[in-house]
């Protein structure tokens, strides 16, 4: 049985100093898809099967190195596959994320209606749907309007050969300001159908380190070895503590977002703390946030980290979908060659640290084939001095939208 494939992208980028004009040679159909007004009264704060996915992920893909993961990058990839989905494919993808499709297809359109905006600290999304002219495959007008309607999806048909390569790279790389210029290398010759999510994430510190504020030091790594860090030192207000961390908030500028940061004790590794974390405990952390004085170290960082996680989804209870006798994914269209089910789930991230803010960013590539408390007066003291873990947390929804460790700064 000859195979055909639709991949799925989804990239959660960091912001770049530079942008490019858009040449994009595909034909629009958005004239023949016009997205309906979508009004839902979804709680955003009812989110704690998004947080079981995030941790889970984030559990599943630390390794003992340094690790950065964006749930919400690959949720949203997934979820844009769920709505091509039914039977027991839909139920174990449902499971796996926490919510069904349709609750979370409310739930990504209300909160990126709600995003908190600021010329300081800002994440954008886009989202765009390419499909197939020939091959056989006709995609399902209904699973195109659902993503129009809660993705705000531009649709296009195309060729689906190294044109449609650089069109998806251009319009990536516009919509990321020139962060990522090139997401695709090339498509299988049995692609027929691309989803692709851009955001964006930017934020400046609240309160942004001063020439003063960094000192070289050391940073201890798990085999004992030290190296050179450049330390930013401050004084925030939200301390973090657990039964067996303790840790702090950074804010960004307006509040909106917030870096967390939760060091393990002594003679806890980074990995065990966080194989012993689940969404209800990293909820309680930070919902029991306490407001006092912590003197705090940060150090400097870059990270970047790459993944196949079909494996990872798959322990996570999402088998059918990559079985290719037994994935179904009708509603998303159909083929005169086989029947589609995902063939692999690649998950690329980059997080920089430093005195002004933080840019950080994420690709998801999903291929489918067919065959608040009292203020006190104590002083805390968190140094992050050896391995820790962190997120960007929106505070509103108190949703994570990276999670990461440190083992080494690079």
């Amino acid at each position: 049985m000859k195979k055909i494939s639709a991949i799925i992208l989804s990239a959660l980028l960091a912001l770049s100093m530079t942008g490019c004009a858009m040449s994009v040679s595909a034909e629009d159909l958005m004239s023949g898809i016009t997205a309906n007004e979508i009004k839902t009264d979804i709680d955003l704060s009812d989110n704690e099967g998004i947080m079981d996915f995030a941790i889970e992920l984030f559990k599943n893909s630390e390794n003992g190195e340094n690790t950065l993961v964006s749930p919400f990058s690959v949720m949203c990839a997934l979820a844009m596959t769920a709505n091509g989905a039914d039977g027991e494919t839909l139920s174990q993808m449902e499971e796996t994320l926490g919510m069904s499709a349709e609750k979370l297809n409310a739930y990504i359109h209300k909160y990126a209606e709600m995003l908190p905006q600021s010329e300081k600290a800002k994440l954008s999304s886009a989202n765009s749907i390419w499909f197939a002219e020939e091959k056989g495959f006709t995609p399902n007008t209904d699973f195109l309007q659902l993503n129009a309607d809660y993705y705000g999806a531009s649709i296009y048909k195309a060729k689906f050969d190294n044109t449609t390569v650089r069109d998806i790279n251009t319009w990536v790389n516009q919509k990321t300001d020139g962060m990522i210029k090139e997401v695709l290398k090339d498509l299988s010759s049995d692609a027929v159908m691309c989803l692709v999510n851009a955001l964006a994430f930017e934020a400046e510190w609240g309160s942004v380190y001063y020439k003063n504020d960094v000192r070289t030091t050391t940073f201890t790594k798990a085999d004992g070895t030290m190296q050179n860090v450049e330390m930013m030192y401050g004084d925030e207000g939200t301390y973090l503590e657990d039964e067996n961390a303790k840790g702090f908030m950074k804010y960004y500028s307006g509040g909106g977002y917030a870096f967390a940061a939760l060091l393990p004790d002594e003679g806890i590794s980074v990995s065990d703390y966080v194989q012993s974390l689940t969404g209800e405990k990293l909820k309680a952390i930070l919902d029991g946030k306490q407001s006092c004085s912590v003197d705090t170290g940060l150090p400097k960082f870059k990270c970047e980290c790459s993944y196949e996680m079909s494996d990872i989804l798959k322990q996570m209870g999402m088998t059918d979908a990559f079985r290719e006798e037994k994935a179904d994914f009708s509603k998303l269209g159909s083929s005169t060659d086989g029947n589609i089910y995902i063939n692999r789930v690649i998950h690329k991230t980059f997080i920089e640290v430093g005195e002004k803010g933080t840019r950080a960013g994420a690709a998801t590539v999903v291929e489918m084939n067919a065959e608040g408390m009292p203020f006190t007066d104590e002083v805390k003291e968190v140094i992050l001095d050896r391995p820790f873990v962190y997120m960007i947390i929106d505070t509103n929804a108190n949703l994570p939208l990276f999670m990461g460790t440190v083992e080494e700064i690079s």
